[in-house]
């Protein structure tokens, strides 16, 4: 079950790839110079995906936590 905090970053990645390849034209910051041509959803799944590093981030340093 430790492996399983694994999965959330990179599902979270794809389903931000996928609902940026169907938002619509409109961007979230459609005002500015396009700079951040993501709609909101796109934005969750990215937010999310920063979230649930810390187990990739845990395992690159080489700490390991113990867990019970």
């Amino acid at each position: 079950a430790g492996w399983l905090a694994f999965a959330a970053s990179p599902t979270s990645a794809l389903m931000a790839w996928i609902a940026a390849k169907d938002a619509p034209p409109i961007a979230l910051c459609s005002s500015g110079s396009g700079l951040l041509p993501i709609d909101g959803m796109t934005a969750m799944y990215l937010l999310m995906g920063l979230f649930h590093l810390a187990p990739w981030l845990e395992l690159a340093s080489g700490r390991r936590r113990a867990r019970s």
